[in-house]
């Protein structure tokens, strides 16, 4: 069977990025990010990439398709009928060659979302209806180059590409502050989806800078979205401030029960109204990065450091054991409840710590990624691995044989309330899962994930390096 061939939409830096990382299941923001995702892949089988055959893309294009040829486990072709050229890896391949074998991944496929070539400018880019129905290739494009502005044409670094930053102050027409939003989320973006759910993620990603007529357009066109965006935090936002970048997340219970705790990647933690993020009262500044947060109804709050040891504000009788356990065999993943520490470690096991000692079961195959529990008379954990499983266990049983959920990507956060369950991977989808079932409510918003939380039967907190937002899911109608 032939390698798949994945088309670049070559027409910019960010549709190339984010079409190879879509298809290969990493989440890439950057050149830089893709080929170092791709590295760590271990990839065993050649993946095929052919070039645009219209030529003329931009040179990081060129010079990201090198890099990728040089990583050895992706073979680069033209496209049928055009001669190797620079940025070209390998000799021309016949049709019979280059077709895959799956059904749907022609390189001109256009309704997997894998990539389009000349594809058409929107003709508003500042209309977000117009925006949301457009080939997202063609808007990607267009708001790299500033194809619509008079005079525009200059080079993909300079109004935002891979080196520049397309929210910058003093880059081209913002157009309202849409095109800032479709740079954050725009791995997402590009892939088809309808309308609604287009806005749906681009209301994710839009900060308090926006022209205040876009978030009520924006809200209309996501009305049969099946997700609704409660508020939203983006870098740059000062009413009410961004957070900072997300390491870690917490919804609090008992005397935390008011609060979300936010992590950032430099060990301050602060504390926001679930309801709308709003400041509310209590943060702290820890001299490490924190890398998972534990709040307990009694006001106590556990940490896990980047080391994997155990930090706390406040006194909790079960603190003292889990700090010496870590101290000898350091954590990867951190959850609490009143009567109960969960602690994963690297070689797959979790340790429950509660009043009547200890529980341990070997749970995954490599390291814990992530923990949470759902509180009730006999405590449900749920973990997620590296090895793309989420698992369910009850201390002091007998571990389920089967996982709860499986997929081919690392879990990255969970997050867990009553029969409630969030869960994001590593190629960037978030789900919103009911314990007992097989239901599962997608989202995807973009770029990487650092962490999630439930605030509430149907709510998702979902933090990124540069937002902070809550969904609801709506009901079935």
């Amino acid at each position: 069977m032939p390698d798949p061939v994945v088309p670049l939409a070559a027409q910019s830096v960010h549709g190339t990025v984010w079409t190879l990382a879509n298809r290969f299941g990493v989440v890439a923001r950057n050149p830089g990010e893709l080929v170092g995702a791709l590295t760590g892949l271990g990839l065993t089988g050649a993946a095929v990439v052919t070039s645009s055959p219209a030529g003329g893309e931009p040179a990081e294009v060129a010079e990201l398709v090198r890099a990728l040829r040089d990583l050895g486990h992706i073979r680069l072709v033209p496209p049928p009928g055009r001669e190797p050229r620079n940025g070209d890896g390998g000799a021309p391949v016949t049709e019979r060659e280059a077709a895959p074998g799956p059904p749907g991944t022609a390189p001109d496929a256009v309704a997997d979302g894998l990539g389009r070539q000349g594809s058409a400018v929107p003709s508003d880019l500042g209309d977000p209806a117009v925006v949301c129905a457009a080939d997202p290739v063609g808007v990607t494009a267009a708001y790299e180059h500033g194809t619509d502005v008079p005079g525009g044409g200059g080079g993909p670094g300079e109004h935002g590409g891979a080196h520049g930053r397309p929210d910058a102050p003093g880059s081209r027409d913002e157009h309202g502050g849409l095109r800032a939003a479709w740079f954050r989320a725009g791995q997402s973006l590009i892939r088809e989806q309808s309308p609604a759910e287009r806005a749906l993620v681009l209301l994710t990603a839009l900060g308090d800078d926006a022209d205040p007529r876009l978030r009520p357009a924006l809200n209309t066109l996501a009305a049969t979205a099946p997700w609704r965006c409660d508020w939203t935090r983006v870098r740059g936002d000062v009413a009410p401030p961004w957070p900072g970048p997300v390491a870690a997340l917490a919804q609090g219970t008992g005397r935390w029960a008011e609060h979300l705790l936010v992590a950032d990647q430099r060990g301050a933690i602060r504390s926001v109204r679930p309801a709308d993020a709003t400041p509310a009262p209590g943060t702290a500044a820890m001299p490490v990065r924190i890398t998972a947060l534990a709040p307990l109804p009694d006001g106590t709050l556990l940490m896990l450091d980047e080391r994997g040891r155990l930090r706390a504000h406040g006194d909790s009788p079960l603190t003292a054991a889990v700090a010496a356990t870590l101290d000898a065999h350091p954590g990867t993943a951190l959850a609490a409840t009143g009567r109960l520490v969960l602690v994963g470690d690297r070689h797959g096991s979790l340790h429950a710590f509660g009043y009547d000692g200890m529980h341990q079961t070997a749970a995954h195959r490599g390291r814990v990624t992530a923990v949470a529990v759902a509180d009730g008379p006999a405590p449900l954990v749920c973990s997620g691995g590296a090895d793309g499983t989420v698992r369910t266990w009850t201390p002091g049983r007998s571990p389920e044989n089967t996982p709860f959920a499986e997929r081919d990507f690392p879990v990255t956060a969970l997050a867990a309330h009553g029969r409630t369950l969030a869960v994001a991977w590593a190629d960037g989808l978030v789900e919103l899962r009911r314990l007992g079932t097989a239901e599962a409510l997608p989202l995807r918003p973009g770029p990487p994930v650092r962490a999630v939380a439930v605030a509430g039967e149907g709510s998702v907190v979902i933090g990124t390096d540069d937002t902070l937002f809550r969904v609801t899911a709506r009901a079935p109608s």
